[in-house]
């Protein structure tokens, strides 16, 4: 008899990626697991009959619910989900994570039609409604990433009271997962194949603090380092305040340890931040960006930015881009701010920027940023980098160096023209690390050559 057959949908961060990915380790067992991108989240009525190919007995919903257009996208998730039970392509639809853990009074009478809700901390009674009793603890990793990349959530929780921010709300107090656990788990996805880690927490230069009583990022990158088969170690999601200058280390001498860092840095205004509750000025922010860059050699920076936060007047604006004007960061995004039930911010500062006026300084924010990133990416032309293969499609090797993290950032894109590849298959390339030199870029992507395999 063959097993039912289960989809998890996953939105949001990275983190709820991983979340997934121990949910479905466990559920292997009981349930065949239909891989996410195997059929779209919205389908046609007669894609599938009833009970036919394509029927899943059960779709799990993993929601986000950080800003306003996430919160959307769960719920538009949600409603596709519970069009495909009703058209009889799905048995049951069940909803979990940040949206249904924030909105668990509502979203029952809302949404009837969905099965079951459950919070982001509740994947014991998720696996026993499934029924499947396992120590959520005790998973391994289902991977829904390409095998050879694999995000490590180091932590859960936060304990920073950021005036915007509702993750410590849905997510709750900062715990660090034990250091020789997270190494036995990047022993596991060694094995699997994987090469690079992507070291994910709500804030991972956090790490450490309720453990071992001092900031231990820098110790567990070393201990990752020792993995045999992990190449390239990422982090992201840093905090600016008091970041520990043995990470910086960590990223100037280990050759696995990525030259990059993920480091949401929100404003440079001092208004702004103390409105925010940041807990650093202009000047610690601009003196931690000069010391990282002057210590690591040619360290990229992927930030974080907030338009329109309670507070922003037209010269904090300006200060915002007069700041990205001089650090010219490589990797940028932003966010218009939104109101977010039970934050500091909703309760304490009236959000008195008109959206129209948020959306006008994201576009400025934007253009500025898409002349830096093509300025940045041209530097680059002629110079020969490492990349690992991603994937391949239609002649081209879709391709990310050291300075490259997957999914949120640009891709380098290499024809498989090179006489290095005559009579070999270039899907067997994927996965692997090659030799490239960049011939070409633009504001997101750029182009390369083989050099060697």
């Amino acid at each position: 008899m063959s097993l039912p057959r289960l989809q998890v949908l996953t939105l949001g961060c990275s983190k709820n990626r991983v979340d997934s990915e121990h949910l479905l380790s466990l559920l292997a067992s009981k349930y065949a697991i239909v891989p996410e991108d195997d059929m779209p989240a919205s389908v046609a009525v007669d894609a599938a009959p009833p009970g036919g190919y394509g029927f899943l007995d059960v779709v799990l919903v993993n929601t986000c619910g950080f800003i306003a257009d996430a919160k959307e996208e769960s719920i538009q998730c949600i409603l596709e989900q519970v069009e495909r039970k009703k058209n009889g392509q799905a048995g049951r639809v069940v909803v979990f994570g940040c949206l249904s853990e924030r909105y668990a009074a509502d979203l029952p009478s809302l949404i009837p039609e969905v099965d079951a809700w459950f919070g982001a901390r509740d994947f014991e009674p998720l696996l026993r409604y499934l029924g499947v009793v396992s120590a959520f603890a005790s998973a391994g990793r289902h991977l829904t990433t390409p095998s050879h990349y694999a995000y490590l959530k180091i932590s859960e929780g936060c304990d920073r009271r950021c005036s915007y921010c509702a993750i410590p709300h849905i997510r709750g107090r900062h715990v660090s997962i034990p250091m020789e656990k997270l190494v036995e788990e990047a022993q596991m996805l060694a094995r699997q194949g994987v090469k690079e880690l992507i070291v994910v927490a709500q804030d991972s230069t956090y790490y450490g603090l309720d453990l071992y009583h001092r900031r231990a990022l820098a110790d567990l990158l070393q201990a990752l380092s020792a993995v045999e088969g992990i190449a390239w170690i990422r982090v992201h999601y840093s905090y600016p305040d008091d970041f520990p200058e043995d990470v910086i280390l960590q990223m100037a001498n280990n050759p696995k340890v990525c030259a990059y860092m993920d480091i949401p840095l929100q404003h440079v205004s001092d208004k702004v931040l103390s409105a925010m509750r940041r807990g650093v000025t202009g000047a610690w922010t601009r003196e931690l960006i000069r010391r990282m860059r002057e210590k690591v050699p040619g360290l990229v920076l992927r930030t974080t930015l907030i338009v329109g936060h309670p507070g922003e007047g037209e010269e904090e604006f300006a200060q915002l881009l007069d700041f990205v004007r001089e650090a010219r960061f490589e990797r940028l995004g932003a966010f218009t701010y939104s109101e977010e039930e039970g934050t500091y911010a909703a309760r304490h500062l009236p959000d008195t920027v008109s959206e129209e006026e948020k959306q006008r300084r994201y576009d400025v924010l934007m253009r500025m940023q898409g002349e830096i990133s093509r300025a940045c990416n041209q530097r680059r032309i002629g110079t020969t980098e490492e990349v690992i293969v991603d994937s391949y499609a239609d002649g081209v090797l879709v391709c990310r160096s050291r300075s490259e993290s997957p999914e949120v950032d640009g891709e380098i894109l290499v024809g498989t023209g090179s006489p290095l590849l005559k009579g070999l298959d270039p899907y067997c390339l994927v996965g692997e690390i090659i030799t490239v030199t960049i011939t070409g870029a633009d504001e997101y992507d750029l182009s390369a050559e083989i050099l060697s395999l």
